[in-house]
């Protein structure tokens, strides 16, 4: 049978993937942190002869091209996507053999116009590779080519789904590259376990809904906002990325770390949130570095601006800077290690935090959470600004003191520390959504946003 090996980026929400038969090995959809790859590789000590991609992404910079040149492998992708560099043009119905693996190419348009699938035959069973088309339990969003395109391509996406129910059976895997946590995603699909077509046969939206027409306004109602950066994926993809540099940025010294937060440059703090509202510079923004880090990066901070990283562990700093290069940022500004005081002497400050049992009455609430999560329901009172619009409307929220809160504590602490580098007072909600019933504040669905 063939064998597949997932290489998991959850900080994005994707995997790559690794199917080989002992010997030689296909690799799908990598990530651009290739070492990730290298190693897979070389503890099952097979060779990679094929790269795939499945679309040109748009949520992360492909490794697929530096890959196949490193190896010497084919670098395989639809036909249709018109790429800027040399590389194996793939279409419907394309055959290929590599070792005892025989791959097949299936067009699936619908997350992009040029999407395939690949079904890869070995001894035993099939592997079904099926990147942004048929994820678990779902699809892939269907808004990212064009606004005006999106139901045009709900369509497409659900007979691409239909169509990948048909080419092999009920016991072939399923290994999608979107769907754990990622915003290409159309709907939560966030389980671990590997599901087979039949599995996705009896459960997934597009093959259980007999409806198209009802199937297209639900995919279209789910849809919620996602990351700019993927404004600026397409573009770096069709072109073609050159290698991912991870050498450590170079040191910034305390007076070159004030002059840069004076001139108004991002200087990110990598430490937790709590940490971070204790004691932190002046100045600073704190996202904490967990598994959504790079991708609020990439939505908040504008494109192309110097980023300055700061941590009291250099481990952290190298972590930040690879999940940066995965989506695009090529290097550091520099990076500060060491704890505030000694970063920025003089320039310490920090804000409260507090669960929603704390809250006072009469506060002013602040809930940067999604419009469609508020939409489910809100704090009574509260006012509703999404993360990524709060760069914009920093000085027209009302009240002396703002307390923040999101779903879990994470995107709440980002808007607290971009709060508090603007001048407002604040409190950080450090606490689940769901204590805020709990806390005797009531909720009830949203009547509008600021």
């Amino acid at each position: 049978m063939t064998d597949v090996e997932i290489i998991e980026t959850a900080a994005l929400g994707d995997r790559s993937h690794v199917a080989h038969d002992g010997g030689h090995a296909i690799v799908i959809d990598p990530q651009r942190d290739l070492d990730r790859v290298s190693r897979v590789l070389d503890g099952l000590g097979v060779r990679c002869a094929l790269v795939l991609e499945t679309h040109v992404h748009n949520d992360y910079v492909s490794g697929g091209l530096e890959l196949a040149r490193a190896t010497g492998a084919d670098h395989g992708l639809p036909a249709s996507a018109l790429l800027a560099f040399d590389h194996r043009p793939l279409a419907d119905g394309d055959e290929l053999d590599v070792g005892d693996l025989h791959v097949r190419a299936v067009a699936t348009p619908g997350h992009t116009d040029a999407h395939l699938a690949y079904a890869v035959d070995g001894p035993g069973g099939t592997a079904l590779f099926t990147g942004g088309s048929l994820l678990y339990g779902t699809v892939g969003r269907t808004d990212l080519v064009a606004r005006s395109r999106t139901r045009e391509l709900a369509r497409a996406q659900y007979r691409s789904a239909r169509r990948l129910a048909g080419v092999a059976g009920d016991d072939a895997r399923v290994y999608p590259t979107h769907g754990f946590g990622s915003f290409c995603s159309s709907a939560p699909a966030t389980d671990d376990a590997v599901w087979t077509l039949g599995d996705e046969r009896a459960r997934n939206d597009a093959l259980t809904e007999p409806s198209e027409d009802a199937f297209v306004d639900r995919l279209v109602a789910g849809l919620s906002a996602y990351p700019r950066y993927y404004a600026q994926m397409g573009e770096r993809n069709i072109a073609g990325a050159g290698p991912a540099d991870l050498s450590p940025p170079a040191p910034v010294a305390p007076d070159e770390l004030a002059a840069r937060i004076a001139r108004g440059a991002w200087v990110v703090d990598l430490r937790s949130r709590t940490a971070y509202a204790a004691s932190h510079v002046r100045g600073t923004v704190g996202v904490e570095l967990s598994r959504p880090f790079a991708t609020y990066i990439g939505w908040l901070i504008p494109w192309g601006a110097p980023i300055t990283l700061m941590s009291d562990s250099p481990e952290q700093i190298a972590e930040a800077q690879r999940q940066l290069v995965r989506i695009g940022i090529e290097r550091p500004a520099g990076a500060a290690v060491g704890p505030p005081e000694a970063a920025a002497p003089g320039s310490v400050t920090g804000y409260p935090t507090a669960a929603f049992a704390d809250v006072p009455s009469g506060a002013t609430v602040l809930d940067v959470r999604r419009a469609d999560e508020r939409a489910r329901g809100a704090v009574v009172g509260s006012i509703g600004v999404p993360l990524h619009t709060l760069g914009a409307l920093v000085d027209e929220l009302p009240g002396d003191e703002l307390w923040v809160h999101c779903a879990s504590g994470y995107r709440a602490s980002i808007a607290a520390s971009l709060l508090d580098r603007a001048g407002r007072d604040v409190v950080l909600i450090d606490d689940d959504y769901a204590a805020a019933d709990a806390a005797g504040l009531t909720t009830s669905p949203a009547a509008g946003w600021a």
